[in-house]
């Protein structure tokens, strides 16, 4: 373990500094997801997010949050609910394209609707639809909480993974 650490124990919160922390934060292996809607005005929508998280069982419940200054934030609280779809280790181009603004993200992309609209991306490993439950505020974030309805899996897949600023991939497992 390395001896270089760095503690806010007992420091004003304001007294972090963001970018260090954000590299920090980094330092946590997370997967890939794009969150997908079906806005009545504002059409399909989707946004790539690292921050989902399973939260219960009973009730089904999952997380994710977005940050207040995205302008997918509003259309989504408006819509019945969404789809969370899990990366495929082979989807990072999906990735980049639903984490940018602007332009048609749909163009070529292989999807079909859930029961509540929401686009359920081809290929993934797993999808979550998902209404919503709950939404808090997280700071510079809004937390969704969504109740699962339905999912799907594909237990031969290899998620994307993300960590320390870069796309990652699953080791084989050791033999012991």
């Amino acid at each position: 373990m390395s001896s270089l650490r760095t503690d806010a124990v007992g420091q004003d919160a304001a007294a972090v500094d963001a970018a260090q922390l954000r590299r920090a934060f980094g330092m946590f292996a997370t997967g890939v997801t794009i969150i997908t809607a079906a806005h009545p005005g504002d059409g399909l929508l989707g946004i790539t997010v690292n921050s989902f998280h399973s939260v219960s069982l009973e009730p089904p419940l999952v997380l994710f949050s977005l940050a207040r200054t995205s302008f997918t934030l509003r259309p989504f609280l408006e819509t019945p609910g969404f789809v969370v779809n899990v990366l495929r280790e082979d989807q990072r181009a999906l990735s980049h394209r639903f984490a940018r603004t602007g332009d048609d993200k749909w163009i070529g992309v292989s999807h079909r609707p859930s029961e509540l609209g929401a686009p359920i991306l081809e290929g993934t490993v797993a999808s979550f639809e998902c209404t919503h439950h709950a939404q808090y505020d997280g700071g510079d974030h809004m937390i969704i909480l969504g109740r699962v309805l339905r999912f799907e899996t594909d237990p031969e897949g290899a998620p994307l993974l993300y960590f320390h600023s870069r796309y990652r991939r699953l080791a084989e497992e050791d033999e012991r």
